[in-house]
């Protein structure tokens, strides 16, 4: 099993470590709170996604035959 370039054996020292500086309750709050954490990101991250896709959806329906800022310096 190979995650990002560490292998079993580091990510079960890993886990062993966090154990003995944290303990078990403790790392499920922490687990629990990076959970909450990565769920409200996603969300803000699709939330804004949305909005800029309605907003140019919008911008299209305005005026058809104007085209998007191509980001080019003329």
């Amino acid at each position: 099993m190979d995650f990002q370039g560490i292998g079993g054996g580091e990510i079960l020292v890993i886990i062993i470590v966090a154990l003995l500086i944290w303990g078990p309750n403790r790392i499920v709050e922490i687990g629990r709170t990076l959970g909450k954490t990565v769920h409200a990101f996603k969300k803000a991250t699709s939330d804004i996604t949305v909005k800029m896709e309605k907003e140019l959806e919008d911008q299209k329906l305005e005026d058809p035959k104007k085209e998007p800022p191509s980001g080019k310096i003329s």
